[in-house]
């Protein structure tokens, strides 16, 4: 999963960024993207590794990209903010951080501090995005239609969908309300609409609010978090010994990097299931709802083609009979075919006849 982390200047994006992928920013630096990969926090791959004792522990992986923050009042913001949206088009989900703090040292966008303001103003720049993008395309589609071709069925299929798209967004509705089949989805991918992603809201608040989760409403908004940038920054320094005591101090059960990737997850509809061998105890990420035969196939797609079969087990139940051989004298462990949808933290050997 890829996502792209943007906001208005002085809302501490960046410090977010390097707090949770320990990636430092230099501030006088050309404003482009900067990209960085972290690991995603799953406690359960330690009790696989204690169970057996791999050769190596592979987890499952986020790309969190920088976006510089434009201001988006002016001409050279609104032309800056053009040239970088395809790095958050690229993007499967969209991460937004919103200014929630007082601190004279850092000066406010437009001179106030607004953190529900500055959310729907970059939302408006998403719409306003996706509208001439979905306009553009309805003209060129439009004056195909006059001339005589043999895809004018697929032309009338697709004006269709993206002028239901073009009434959402006018009425400022995300155009996941409206794409919502996994054909309308084909027909649409090329476009990468940013209202179609999954959006997870991020308050940069003062210190002393930082355990304070206050959730947006609307249909845009799948995840909020609170945290305090500056914190986190300072506890991503630390000795990773240190920083129990130091979240312990603060009120927090765990950092930003944690929350933060576990709410892209559940806004993203994404869960793991894992694999365990001699050789590797993996997690792997896909979408919840998915088959065993399409886990398979996350894993490497020859074991999809000769799927046989699944030995599943739910990771509590693996704790529960302290290993598999508990697990299995306990009837645990289940032999599941190509349908089975796949639960969050399965444990799965794939038989294959590839």
């Amino acid at each position: 999963m890829k996502a792209a982390i943007v906001g208005l200047p002085g809302s501490g994006k960046s410090t977010l960024f390097t707090a949770v992928t320990g990636k430092a920013i230099d501030p006088y630096a050309a404003p482009e993207p900067h990209a960085a990969v972290v690991h995603v926090p799953d406690p359960r791959l330690a009790f696989l590794a204690k169970l057996g004792n791999p050769k190596k522990v592979t987890e499952a992986t986020v790309e969190f990209v920088d976006v510089p923050g434009c201001a988006l009042d002016d001409v050279k913001g609104q032309e800056d903010w053009r040239r970088l949206l395809p790095n958050v088009r690229q993007a499967d989900l969209i991460v937004l951080v919103v200014r929630d703090f007082e601190n004279p040292a850092v000066p406010a966008y437009r001179d106030r501090i607004d953190a529900r303001a500055d959310l729907d103003a970059v939302w408006d720049e998403l719409i306003f995005a996706d509208l001439d993008a979905v306009t553009t395309r309805i003209e060129r589609i439009e004056a195909a239609l006059k001339k005589p071709t043999k895809t004018h069925e697929a032309e009338k299929r697709e004006l269709a969908l993206l002028t239901r798209c073009r009434e959402a967004l006018e009425s400022e509705e995300p155009l996941s309300s409206v794409i919502t089949t996994d054909d309308e989805r084909r027909q649409v991918s090329s476009f990468a609409f940013l209202t179609e992603k999954p959006l997870v809201a991020v308050r940069n608040v003062s210190d002393d609010r930082a355990t304070n989760v206050e959730a947006w409403d609307g249909p845009h908004v799948k995840e909020t978090v609170s945290l305090s940038a500056s914190i986190e920054a300072e506890i991503s320094q630390l000795d990773p010994e240190d920083r129990p005591t130091f979240l312990a101090d603060l009120g927090l059960e765990e950092p930003a990097s944690d929350r933060l990737i576990h709410a892209c997850y559940r806004a993203a509809d994404l869960i793991s299931f894992m694999t365990m061998n001699a050789e590797e105890a993996r997690a792997w990420t896909i979408p919840k709802g998915s088959t065993a035969v399409e886990a398979a196939a996350k894993v490497h797609t020859d074991l999809a083609r000769g799927f046989i079969r699944a030995e599943t087990v739910a990771y509590d139940d693996l704790v529960a009979h302290e290993d598999m051989k508990g697990a299995k004298a306990a009837g645990r462990v289940r032999k599941e075919g190509k349908s089975y949808v796949v639960q969050d933290g399965d444990v799965l050997q794939i038989l294959s006849s590839s």
